[in-house]
């Protein structure tokens, strides 16, 4: 399984990469989450913080079959390192484990869930006192939640 067409965005215009955290979505439509992971056909990638999310990065994959080929997971499991979480419509048992284990939580949402809406949702929760596994998260990158807190209390500009 290879890579076919991946791009960049080089520059970010509204936040930083030391408090934001990168988060994958399973889409074929760059709107809504409608991918099983494992043949997903396009990951869109965006940096989020407690106010933004922009669009870092969008990598597209051949046509992949749900076979149970696990060789396909190496190549989209390297190309997420990095992002907190990979938000799909469905994800196998080995690749939970695979994904766990490279520090990436796999969250699974109902077909069609609306991109913009699991990014608003996202940083409601950054702001409300994040899951566990968005504590580790920010832990991995040296970020907690205290540090947003005190963005917000002193206004932060960049």
């Amino acid at each position: 399984m290879a890579l076919i067409r991946r791009m960049r965005i080089v520059e970010l215009e509204a936040l930083s990469m030391d408090t934001a955290l990168k988060i994958a979505f399973c889409t074929d439509d760059m709107k809504t989450v409608n991918q099983h992971f494992g043949s997903a056909k396009t990951f869109a990638i965006y940096a989020v913080d407690l106010k933004h999310s922009e669009l870092l990065e969008v990598a597209e994959f051949g046509k992949l079959d749900q076979d149970g080929n696990e060789d396909k997971l190496a190549t989209k499991i390297a190309l997420l390192d990095g992002c907190a979480a990979i938000y799909c419509e469905a994800v196998g048992a080995s690749a939970i484990r695979q994904l766990m284990a490279a520090g990436i939580q796999p969250v699974k949402v109902y077909r069609g869930s609306q991109i913009v809406d699991l990014l608003e949702d996202f940083q409601n929760e950054l702001r409300t006192g994040p899951a566990a596994w968005v504590a580790k998260a920010l832990a991995r990158q040296g970020t907690t939640p205290e540090k947003f807190e005190q963005m917000e209390v002193d206004g932060w500009e960049e």
